[in-house]
């Protein structure tokens, strides 16, 4: 089995030494960097397998270091865990917000150092995994056409992305010069109110494109995309999509099939937004969500996602999940969802 290489980013000498020696009898091969910048220079010189990084140091801090690897090609799916004295969860949010898989609270214990570890590295193994069937699904995905093919030829000739949940992919008003197809995860989009509210317009899911509206409407995206869950993408650029829409009719006729569902999809979500009652419109995104996951009953969705949705207001999403729980139609626990009676939700929505 190939070794596996650890960068530790700490200025505390000890701590480095002390955490480079458990790693080492564990077998793992060692970088250390006694600050932010040294650190980065060593991610980008060997592409470690995972980076341990301190908050606090001088030169450049964690957050910084975590930003820079990020906007990276070659560093930006490197696993990243803080290790961190701070125990404040605005910090310990902050940090996961911005990209990175997990903290150690010092003083961590051998057992927990090793744990955390495995635990990223067994995820990298199954992205690897993930990454060398991807390029034979984007092959399944355009048959029995030759405009189509000629679309998949595109795709494949792209880099796969993985993105990190609560990724950002574009922002609202970027310039719309590419458009997204979804491998593997699930992408939101949304548009904020005069009022600044957050609005979802969309959910999108294995197989799914999505920036299309924006591409053919105008030189700026009409929304943010943000990733729900770990996700693989791969895009194809404005000047390629031109070309082929204008040259194979199959390939236009294909992408007004998904702006039509589009228009009829948020059509349908104004109408019940200003229709439906809020029991009913929470049973409707409920019952979208499940079948976005088709292979659990339970998925991971925050309230707030929530109550953009369905057009609530935090509080109420959180007063109709409780009805819902106590009702035993769902169960729910720390931001995850478990769908108990699928068929009284639908008949609810219905």
């Amino acid at each position: 089995m190939k070794k596996k290489y650890i960068l530790i980013i700490e200025d505390n000498e000890d701590i480095r030494e002390n955490t480079s020696e458990i790693l080492e009898l564990a077998n793992y091969g060692v970088f250390q960097a006694s600050n932010g910048k040294k650190g980065m220079e060593l991610a980008i010189k060997h592409i470690p397998d995972v980076i341990l990084c301190d908050i606090m140091m001088p030169e450049l801090d964690g957050y910084g270091v975590l930003y820079l690897l990020s906007k990276r090609e070659d560093t930006a799916l490197i696993p990243f865990i803080f290790i961190t004295a701070k125990t404040d969860r605005t910090e310990i949010r902050k940090g996961i917000e911005m990209g990175a898989d997990d903290y150690l609270t010092k003083p961590f214990d051998d057992i927990e150092l090793l744990s955390a570890i495995e635990s990223r590295l067994k995820k990298k193994d199954r992205q690897k995994s993930l990454y060398s069937s991807n390029l034979s699904k984007i092959t399944t995905l355009f048959q029995d056409s030759h405009g189509l093919n000629e679309l998949k030829k595109s795709f494949s000739k792209r880099k796969i992305k993985f993105f990190k949940k609560k990724q950002v992919v574009y922002f609202e008003g970027d310039a719309a010069n590419k458009i997204y197809l979804i491998l593997s995860g699930s992408v939101k989009t949304t548009k904020m109110t005069d009022d600044g509210k957050e609005l979802m317009t969309g959910v999108y899911t294995l197989e799914d494109y999505f920036g299309i509206t924006s591409m053919f409407s105008g030189k700026e995206y009409k929304e943010t995309a943000e990733v729900l869950e770990d996700t693989t993408l791969c895009s194809v650029s404005k000047e390629i999509m031109d070309t082929l829409v204008y040259k194979y009719p199959d390939i236009a006729e294909k992408f007004i099939a998904i702006l039509a569902k589009n228009v009829v999809d948020q059509e349908k979500q104004l109408l019940q937004m200003a229709y439906y009652s809020v029991r009913k419109r929470m049973a409707e995104v409920l019952v979208k969500l499940h079948t976005t996951h088709p292979d659990t009953e339970e998925f991971e969705i925050s309230r707030e996602n929530l109550a953009s949705m369905s057009g609530m207001a935090n509080e109420t999403v959180s007063r109709i999940l409780s009805d819902f729980k106590g009702e035993k139609m769902i169960d729910r626990n720390a931001g995850t969802i478990k769908i108990l009676d699928i068929l009284r939700l639908k008949k609810l929505k219905n």
